[in-house]
């Protein structure tokens, strides 16, 4: 059961990162408010968010489905 939500997540996540990562969707989906408020201020100011979310999505979509999961779900790794 666990692995089948771990990968809906990074699925989702990864999705979520690819098409709006300038405004830091991923990173509230995932738990990180703080990060999705970071990402967020840099996507209006200056659209650095949005290189950051194309990067983490592909990063996301690559990681197996455990590693993933020990690593932002587990492991609470905010960035990268």
């Amino acid at each position: 059961m666990e692995n089948t939500q771990s990968e809906n997540k990074k699925i989702a996540a990864g999705i979520l990162a690819i098409l709006l990562g300038t405004l830091g969707i991923h990173k509230f989906y995932l738990g990180y408010s703080k990060e999705g408020i970071i990402q967020l201020i840099l996507g209006l100011l200056c659209g650095i968010g949005g290189l950051i979310g194309l990067i983490e999505g592909i990063i996301y979509l690559t990681k197996s489905d455990e590693d993933f999961y020990q690593t932002y779900q587990v492991g609470r790794k905010g960035w990268f």
